[in-house]
């Protein structure tokens, strides 16, 4: 397998998003599962028309083939597929007062060129939950280990204090917000309408250290052209909204932009084992 994908990785992007679209609509159609996800979740965003699940099949095959190719390409290559980039001075204003920065990054577009782009600037140490497959996990973490300029640190308490110790340093650190967190992580609140255990902890580490959050994703340009970074502000929550409800909205803000590119596959809306259902 890992032979396969060296090789996949050496693909010109415009084909290994062919090859990827061409893969996604192979799963969609054998899986039941994958098929009834997607569009659940499309429907409790009120976003489920034909031509956007076509879409967004073809895109989420894209990502789950691009993924491990970034991870196996150098640093300075996975970088260098960033070839338009809007609002960088939100970083430079917001890291100019030495307190970090929380980069906070949803499951839009390249996640994980937007890590490799960010960390061939500045250092900055991102948060990760292990993969459903546990094979791929050497690999994700060869991908995000890149020396001083990148690090991984699991998803659990030691991560939450290996990043306030970046913060501390000034450096940068990295969230996917819309990963559904452990019991006692998160809150109930509207995510597209309908409830979505949401994390907590982007509010809480700002809270903590004062450092600012900036939102940040790297959109997929069509024909493989590469990837254009968008760096944003945070929208401000609107009392009394919860900062938890501000963070899901401005999510919303992004994934409305090119919501086809967004990770409906994922179960946002399930669940965790321990946690009170909504209303329960």
């Amino acid at each position: 397998m890992l032979f396969l994908l060296r090789l996949l990785a050496r693909l010109p992007l415009s084909l290994l998003h062919a090859v990827g679209a061409f893969l996604g609509w192979v799963v969609y159609l054998v899986s039941p599962r994958y098929r009834r996800v997607i569009g659940h979740n499309l429907d409790l965003a009120g976003l489920n028309t034909r031509r956007l699940r076509s879409a967004v099949v073809s895109e989420t095959g894209k990502a789950a083939l691009e993924t491990p190719a970034i991870w196996l390409r150098t640093h300075e290559r996975a970088a260098r597929l960033v070839v338009e980039v809007s609002g960088w001075e939100h970083v430079e204003s917001a890291t100019a007062a030495g307190r970090g920065l929380i980069v906070v990054t949803p499951h839009l577009g390249s996640w994980e060129v937007t890590g490799q782009y960010l960390g061939s600037r500045m250092p900055i140490t991102v948060m990760y939950s292990p993969p459903n497959l546990k094979s791929l996990e050497p690999l994700m973490q060869e991908g995000r280990n890149r020396g001083a300029a990148m690090k991984s640190v699991p998803a659990d308490l030691r991560g939450v204090r290996a990043m306030l110790k970046a913060l501390k340093r000034g450096e940068a650190i990295g969230i996917l917000p819309d990963q559904v967190p452990g019991v006692g992580e998160g809150e109930w609140v509207e995510f597209f309408g309908s409830p979505a255990y949401t994390m907590t902890l982007v509010g809480r580490l700002a809270e903590q250290t004062r450092a600012p959050a900036l939102l940040c994703y790297s959109e997929r340009l069509a024909r493989g052209r590469g990837y254009h970074f968008i760096v944003e502000s945070m929208l401000p929550a609107r009392p009394p909204e919860s900062s938890v409800r501000a963070l899901n909205r401005s999510l919303e803000h992004l994934i409305r932009r090119c919501p086809e590119q967004y990770l409906w596959s994922y179960n946002r809306y399930k669940v965790p084992a321990g946690v009170r259902p909504p209303g329960g």
